[in-house]
């Protein structure tokens, strides 16, 4: 019970990180997860619509990469993340495969193939780098929150 001369505490204040790691396990399941978690945390952000559903792309994509061509042992994991800026979201793919991916011209009759053209192509800006300590690479993209002026 508060006693006179007591003032009330004010509520611990409640942010949302703006920006999340998620670790899925090398497993075809981990797409639909990863495409989960970002879904989540860009509801928690308020991001656009628009810019949520080519994240959430986006990541489909690379987190496919990294499942079907990253040759590693078992054990190795996926590593995504995402981060909040005022002006734009950005998402990382990391893998513990050395080999940096390369957009290739697929054919109309591919049935895949097409995941970095359609990432060059939607993301505002996109790459891949070697990972810090040698073992593995990052891919990323970013998306503007809103039409550049």
């Amino acid at each position: 019970m508060p006693m006179p001369g007591d003032h009330p505490r004010p509520a611990p204040a409640t942010t949302v990180p703006k920006d999340i790691e998620w670790r899925l396990p090398r497993h075809a399941r981990s797409v639909s997860r990863a495409r989960t978690l970002l879904r989540e945390q860009a509801t928690s952000w308020k991001l656009p619509e628009e810019v949520t559903e080519t994240a959430v792309l986006l990541l489909s994509e690379l987190t496919t990469n990294a499942y079907r061509h990253a040759k590693v042992s078992p054990g190795r994991e996926i590593w995504a993340r995402c981060a909040l800026d005022d002006d734009r979201v950005r998402v990382w793919v990391t893998d513990a495969n050395d080999t940096l991916p390369e957009t290739r011209n697929g054919s109309p009759d591919d049935e895949s193939g097409r995941g970095l053209a359609l990432v060059a192509t939607l993301a505002d800006n996109w790459g891949a780098t070697p990972r810090e300590g040698g073992i593995g690479k990052t891919v990323w993209f970013e998306l503007r929150l809103s039409s550049p002026t």
